[in-house]
């Protein structure tokens, strides 16, 4: 191959990682841009709009996570401790009322445990962030 095979062989390598770049990041992409601004759609000259993103609440997050970790319990999976949860301290006092509130119904045969689970735990966690949410130190 000779020096002119080189080059165009390290253009079409620059040109290959550009648009696998681009095509992982999105840059460039139809439609792509920032949010709520239009941008061209093609070639029919059509415009779209991006959504913004999503921004999940202190609170949502929470109820998530507890929901997340006591059907895991219930499960017969283990406890572990709060840090390797992910959860703060209050998150998994959250955690452990749920789960016992639930295991109560459950002997008792009075609840669908996947619906207590979610009630509970919105509760749970929006009771905590009225109260202040978590306090200074990073456990709580």
């Amino acid at each position: 191959m000779g020096r002119g095979g080189t080059s165009q062989a390290l253009v079409a390598s620059f040109a290959a990682v550009l648009l696998a770049g681009s095509t992982v990041t999105g840059c460039g992409a139809t439609g792509s841009g920032p949010a709520g601004r239009a941008s061209p759609a093609g070639a029919d000259g059509g415009r779209t709009t991006s959504p913004s993103p999503r921004v999940t609440s202190d609170e949502d997050l929470c109820t998530k996570l507890v929901g997340h970790w006591a059907r895991q319990v219930l499960n017969g999976r283990s406890y572990g401790d709060y840090q390797s949860m992910g959860l703060s301290g209050g998150q998994y006092d959250i955690l452990r009322e749920v789960v016992d509130s639930v295991r109560a119904a459950e002997r008792q045969g009075t609840a669908d445990p996947g619906q207590s689970i979610d009630r509970e735990a919105r509760e749970g966690c929006a009771e905590w962030y009225r109260a202040g949410g978590p306090g200074k130190g990073p456990w709580r």
